[in-house]
This record gives C-alpha cells, sequence and structure tokens, in this order.
C-alpha cells in the first residue's frame, strides 16, 4: 500500500497510507489533510486541490493534460512547476513515498 506525505502550511506532515487507484485529492479528503478544499469533489473544475509535487518526484510525474494546464493558470497560491491538481493524480504502489507540499491557500 503506497504512502503518500502531504507537507501542510505550517510545515508538519502527514503520511498516510492509500489504495491504489484513488486520486491524491481522495486520499487528502479520506485522511482530514488540512488545505486541500476540493470543492469540485474532483471534477477537474476549481482548483481547489492544487499541490506542490516535490522536486524529487516532479519528473515522475505525467504533464498535466490540457485542461488541468488551464486550471492551474488560476490558482490562488502561486503557480509553480511543480504544482498539479491532486484530483488528476491518480496513486499507483510507483508512488510509494510521494512528498506533495500544501500551498498556503486555496479558492
Amino acid at each position: 500500500m503506497p504512502t503518500i506525505t502531504y507537507v501542510l502550511k505550517d510545515g508538519s506532515r502527514k503520511e498516510v497510507a492509500s489504495a491504489s487507484g484513488k486520486t491524491l485529492m481522495e486520499v487528502a479528503i479520506a485522511n482530514n489533510v488540512r488545505g486541500i478544499d476540493a470543492e469540485c469533489g474532483g471534477c477537474c473544475s476549481c482548483a481547489t486541490c492544487h499541490v506542490y509535487i516535490d522536486a524529487s518526484w516532479a519528473d515522475r510525474m505525467p504533464a498535466p493534460d490540457e485542461m488541468e494546464d488551464e486550471l492551474l493558470e488560476g490558482v490562488a497560491a502561486e503557480r509553480q512547476p511543480a504544482s498539479r491538481l491532486s484530483c488528476q493524480i491518480v496513486v499507483t504502489d510507483a508512488l510509494d513515498g510521494l512528498v506533495v507540499r500544501v500551498p498556503e491557500k486555496q479558492g
């Protein structure tokens, strides 16, 4: 079972185990990860599940599709090269140990 580490706004870390097939957003919501609002419920329409992928993982992530890329243009926190919408990243065994940072603000 892959383990994902969410780095919260205050710098604290929350490690959670996830079954493969769930999105990073679903895992965060199910484990009360503060700062991932997910107002649209994972439909890729609100960008309130914005996260920053740790640099050591960036090259292992698929590129965002056109819709995600467009939504990332309007995120509340600064868009960075490692910005992603957590609703668009499906957890697999290959993501065991992934570290993502929650931005200062959403929405």
